[in-house]
């Protein structure tokens, strides 16, 4: 996979950097809430952006949110992203041109990050040497999945954006991919390079006595653990991590996307009484930072329907 097909991920990075620690079957289903007020109806959807072809998420009951949708959301529209455009994104925001990765980190770690299988014999490692810490690892978090047979094509968001633009429905966005990939950019350099160093290691993780957040899961593992849905047991731990772990990270991936959605979904709310369906990757949706808390502490009526 070329690496400008595996950046063209920016939009699918959330859910899949992020594997769930132990598998739960609470709710046998990915989570979904309804949201109520001012008239209008809002389900939420915590999606997996890279899936087998094989797998089956979908529900009647995420079916039946679906059919009544007129607008349906999505974090960024990946289908309409060509691969000169993503290129040049790529250039502007995830490439250092200046120095190098072999300078910015530790020995150790540079050492560790030769001996990964996919970069052993130096091609590859020639063609990342000049990514920012940020795109390196982005890459790297996604190979694991990717090589398992998952695929942002056959992913939830890519799955439902086809749908939608092939049945008519009227498709929104948060944000572009040059927003993406602008927010990633705008990280202060240690949290890139720890961000970077948190997934070398997680592909050669040591015993741990307590599940941890995991930057690498196995694709079969992710899937079974979203497809569990469990995210109000499992959810607060992993957000707590990464808030402790790499708080500059936790604070662009996720706290400040997700209040700038809660906003645009209260004004849509006001504004434009029906049925909507919103589809974010998974951590989107957990802890007090989470769409479902942020949009209940507005006043909206949220509950979980799956």
């Amino acid at each position: 996979m070329s690496l400008m097909r595996v950046l063209a991920l920016l939009a699918g990075f959330v859910a899949g950097m992020l594997g769930m620690a132990a598998p739960v079957a609470a709710w046998a289903a990915p989570a979904m809430w309804r949201v109520t007020g001012a008239g209008s109806e809002v389900y939420l959807f915590g999606t997996l952006h890279a899936l087998a072809p094989t797998t089956q998420w979908r529900t009647p009951a995420y079916d039946a949110a679906y059919a009544k949708a007129a607008k349906v959301w999505f974090e960024a529209d990946l289908g309409t992203a060509d691969p000169a455009t993503v290129g040049l994104i790529v250039s502007r925001y995830g490439v250092d041109p200046e120095r190098g990765l072999s300078e910015k980190l530790a020995a150790a770690d540079l050492s560790e990050l030769k001996g990964l299988s996919e970069l052993k014999g130096g091609a590859d490692m020639d063609r990342i040497e000049h990514l920012r810490p940020w795109a390196a690892a982005l890459m790297l978090s996604m190979q694991p999945v990717l090589a398992k047979g998952a695929a942002v094509e056959t992913g939830a968001d890519m799955t439902v954006t086809r749908e939608a633009r092939s049945g008519g429905k009227q498709i929104s966005t948060f944000e572009t991919l040059e927003d993406q990939a602008r927010m990633f950019a705008s990280l202060p350099e240690p949290a890139e390079l720890q961000y970077l160093t948190d997934v070398i290691h997680a592909r050669h993780p040591a015993p741990a006595k307590h599940p941890r957040l995991s930057l690498n899961p196995g694709a079969s593992s992710l899937e079974q653990e979203w497809l569990a849905g469990d995210l109000a047991r499992l959810g607060p731990s992993l957000v707590r991590d990464l808030a402790h772990d790499n708080p500059a990270l936790y604070d662009v991936l996720l706290k400040r996307r997700n209040l700038a959605w809660a906003d645009k979904l209260t004004a849509e709310m006001g504004l434009s009484p029906g049925v909507e369906l919103v589809n974010v990757g998974a951590l989107h949706m957990v802890g007090q930072d989470g769409l479902p808390a942020l949009l209940a502490a507005r006043g909206f009526k949220v509950e979980r329907v799956q």
